[in-house]
């Protein structure tokens, strides 16, 4: 795990409106469409509080797949424009790092995971919630200018002390 460099970080809740996807990982392209939708979208939301990173959450709540919110940040005024959705985070403590262009995504991941193991954090997991991996909870941050197909972008897992 050489490079793996990080930080815990504690972000305040926060509201974000955007996309959201629910499906099985054969059909993990048409989610690819969504967060391309979303991205084109951003003019749509007046008060986007960075309207250069767009979020993408996603909740392992399924055996085949996951649940992904491709959002933006945003303030309490922002109405809710029409075929979007929003979504409230609260405020969490992360595991952040950086995932660079030209990486492998799944050994990123698995770096993250091995550093958990071995540290005193586990993944948090919201009491009462079956989740089907082992970082349940992945929230991405990716700047606008990304390269679609070998993106940059940075990572956060929603982290608590081991009990």
């Amino acid at each position: 795990m050489q490079n793996f460099s990080y930080e815990i970080v504690e972000i305040p809740a926060y509201r974000g409106i955007g996309l959201k996807w629910n499906g099985p990982y054969a059909e993990v392209s048409t989610l690819k469409k969504l967060i391309n939708s979303m991205s084109s979208r951003v003019g749509e939301i007046d008060n986007a509080v960075n309207p250069n990173v767009q979020l993408g959450l996603s909740y392992h709540l399924r055996a085949d797949g996951f649940v992904h919110y491709s959002v933006y940040e945003v303030c309490e005024e922002q109405q809710l424009p029409d075929g979007m959705i929003e979504i409230y985070v609260p405020k969490m403590t992360y595991l952040m790092t950086h995932h660079k262009m030209g990486q492998n995504i799944g050994k990123t991941y698995y770096n993250i995971l091995q550093w958990l193991k071995k540290s005193e954090y586990e993944p948090y997991k919201e009491s009462g919630v079956e989740y089907y991996d082992e970082l349940p909870i992945k929230h991405e941050r990716y700047p606008n200018d990304r390269d679609f197909n070998n993106p940059h972008f940075e990572i956060l897992i929603p982290i608590s002390e081991r009990k």
